[in-house]
């Protein structure tokens, strides 16, 4: 089987230059975990995850210590609900991940399988002639189980 097979397409995208408030809109209006970021010829420049919504650890310049940083900056306690409202106007560029995987439409399940396992991603797009075309996801994966023959 093809990922082409197993892939949701259409996919929906976001430009470079939108707000992380349009972003988040639109992830939960259609409960999606990720956005392809295109630019003007719908070119692939980057994705956004949810985990771009949550904090990540990260170690203080020239220390070991670590720290919590949410939107490239440090996380304190005490303006954690200020960072999120301040993010609202960053846009998509600022927090996408530049160095994405993705597969290609025709690529086998065989294929994917394995770039997920490489790379412990869950969900991946799917790219012809570097636009996306689709998404596909570990959830996308359970198609396999009921359409092997036996529809109900």
């Amino acid at each position: 089987m093809l990922v082409k097979e197993l892939m949701a397409s259409p996919v929906i995208t976001v430009k470079s230059n939108n707000t992380l408030e349009h972003v988040a809109k639109i992830m939960i209006k259609n409960r999606i975990g990720c956005l392809p970021v295109v630019d003007n010829e719908g070119k692939m420049l980057g994705i956004i995850t949810e985990a771009e919504f949550t904090a990540e650890k990260s170690t203080f310049p020239f220390s070991r210590v670590n720290a919590p940083k949410l939107f490239g900056k440090w996380m304190l306690k005490e303006n954690i609900e200020d960072m999120y409202k301040s993010a609202k106007t960053m846009k998509a560029e600022e927090i996408m991940n530049t160095s994405y995987v993705y597969v290609d439409k025709d690529d086998s399940v065989f294929d994917l399988l394995n770039i997920m396992i490489d790379n412990n991603v869950f969900r991946m797009p799917v790219l012809k002639d570097g636009k996306p075309v689709g998404i596909i996801t570990r959830h996308d994966l359970l198609k396999l189980i009921i359409d092997s023959g036996h529809q109900t």
